[in-house]
């Protein structure tokens, strides 16, 4: 628009209109009467610049007000951290890994595997910390937790969704202890030698300190320490150190503590056997010298008339349980029990 058009539009009429001035306006013609006009134009200036004041105001307790909403839903996300897609080649465990290599073999980690590719990656992601100044290997973060998570991400050659947080030593243990307790537990023998590598490099002054700490119960950290300490022949003796069991520990040891030679010296050659045994099998011939352990792979099926009648299981102790799976009228159970007290008596 043009400046001819501009000023065709401004509207004379009001602005020489009402209160303001006027060519036809009289001007004072005395001293009292120009400083009477004078007062009155500055109160008219005070006004505008009150009413000024006042939009102005309004318009700040407006402002306040949608910044107070703004706040208010920060705080919502107070202690939030944001999660963001990371090259797992730049992701490497710590030295309290807990994962043990068998973990990223088998159905269950291929399912996990499959479940991150169909989704287009992991949904829960893994927790990580800066190592700080970039390793020579390109590392610049250390896994708190999602070992298995990160793991299939490497493979599947995709970005691991993570959260990044600055942790010190201990905090990263008992954060992986507990988040592996609420999703894949560890084996046991991956959790003693957990629990062994914390106590080792100091971060727990005692057993029952580190028990404490993480809230766990104190003779099983016992027993998972004594499998994480059972010499490497032993362990190499089972397909994997995932099978051995927390119960399996005090036999063990104790087999050790009377027979050390013979138990390492079948431990070797369970080791070399072709195809290895099982889990509950390669037990039994570890601890076959000791008289008082009967160790039974299999349960019993007792039979009547070609049907299973009742199934007799022995654990890892010795202890027997027999189910009978037909009723008993009152007369059989007495004769039962007194079949199983006249048993108890040659014990």
């Amino acid at each position: 628009m043009g400046l001819r058009d501009k000023a065709s539009k401004i509207d004379f009429a009001s602005l020489t209109s009402g209160a303001g001035f006027s060519p036809d306006t009289k001007q004072p013609k005395t001293a009292p009467g120009a400083m009477m006009a004078f007062a009155n134009d500055a109160r008219s200036d005070l006004l505008k610049e009150n009413e000024e004041l006042r939009q102005v105001a309004a318009r700040v307790a407006g402002l306040e007000a949608e910044l107070g909403e703004v706040v208010e839903d920060l705080r919502a996300w107070d202690g939030a951290k944001a999660t963001r897609q990371l090259d797992p080649a730049t992701i490497a465990p710590s030295r309290y890994a807990n994962r043990h290599a068998s973990s990223f073999d088998g159905e269950d980690f291929d399912r996990l595997k499959r479940e991150i590719q169909e989704a287009g990656g992991n949904v829960q992601p893994i927790k990580v910390r800066p190592v700080g100044a970039k390793q020579a290997d390109g590392v610049l973060y250390e896994i708190v937790f999602g070992h298995r998570r990160h793991e299939a991400c490497r493979q599947l050659g995709i970005p691991v969704l993570a959260v990044v947080d600055n942790l010190d030593d201990r905090s990263l243990f008992v954060e992986m202890e507990r988040e592996n307790r609420e999703r894949q537990d560890l084996s046991p023998w991956e959790q003693g030698m957990m629990y062994a590598r914390a106590l080792d490099l100091g971060l727990f002054a005692s057993n029952r300190q580190l028990a404490s700490t993480l809230g766990i119960d104190h003779s099983n950290v016992g027993k998972s320490l004594a499998l994480a300490r059972l010499p490497d022949a032993v362990v190499s003796a089972f397909r994997s150190p995932l099978e051995i069991q927390l119960r399996w520990a005090p036999l063990l040891n104790r087999a050790l503590e009377t027979d050390e030679p013979g138990v390492l010296a079948r431990a070797q050659g369970l080791a070399t056997r072709s195809p290895r045994a099982l889990a509950k099998e390669v037990l039994h011939e570890l601890l076959s010298s000791q008289a008082d352990v009967q160790v039974q792979a299999r349960p019993y099926a007792l039979q009547v008339a070609g049907k299973k009648a009742a199934t007799l299981t022995f654990d890892a102790d010795g202890r027997a349980s027999i189910r009978i799976h037909l009723p008993l009228t009152e007369a059989k159970r007495r004769k039962l029990q007194e079949l199983l007290q006249a048993f108890m008596a040659e014990l």
